[in-house]
């Protein structure tokens, strides 16, 4: 299975969405009522419809920014808010993405890449991020029955992908999920190096 733009514009085209929750994530809105600075630069990658990055922007976060292979999604996030910027939403491929952030958020798009560019997103990760920059969001904490997307992980798996780039602040059971997702997620924050 080819996971490019042709596969993610088709499950959105065809409303196969399971990993869509129609809402900011409650982890990550905990997270982002806690962010002071408005000036923060920061980037949702794969961020499919993106109610964090609409979440954000109407808390006057003015420097967000979401990529995604797939078009649909983007346009639904400028459906849902036409005041977000049209030149913050970027069509295209994470791995190519030139740019830095103080702030990455991580929201199911690590758990739909294939498990073999694990370790070559942490490098970009730490790539993209400004010195002392964070990583922050949910990772799933459990292997699932069928072939993915999503693929599941534990926590000492990501530990070997992340620990060479990043000091592992948090990388612990998310205990405000959503019930679906209760006791399978790992809330993380990791600020690089």
């Amino acid at each position: 299975m080819r996971l490019d733009k042709e596969y993610w514009s088709s499950r959105y085209q065809s409303n196969t969405t399971g990993w869509d929750l129609g809402k900011v994530s409650p982890p990550l809105k905990a997270y982002i009522d806690q962010l002071e600075n408005k000036n923060l630069k920061i980037l949702i990658p794969g961020g499919g419809n993106s109610y964090e990055a609409e979440y954000l922007h109407l808390q006057g976060f003015k420097n967000v920014y979401v990529i995604d292979l797939a078009l649909e999604p983007l346009h639904n996030l400028l459906q849902r808010n036409p005041t977000f910027p049209k030149s913050h939403l970027i069509q295209g491929d994470f791995f190519e993405l030139q740019n830095n952030f103080d702030l990455i958020l991580e929201q199911t798009f690590f758990c739909a890449l294939p498990p073999n560019r694990r370790g070559d997103y942490a490098i970009k990760m730490a790539e993209l991020l400004e010195p002392q920059g964070k990583l922050c969001g949910l990772l799933f904490d459990t292997e699932f029955e069928k072939e993915g997307p999503p693929f599941g992980g534990s926590k000492l798996e990501y530990l070997t992908y992340f620990s060479p780039f990043f000091k592992i602040k948090i990388l612990a059971s998310s205990y405000n999920s959503i019930a679906p997702r209760k006791g399978k997620e790992l809330f993380f924050i990791f600020i690089k190096n």
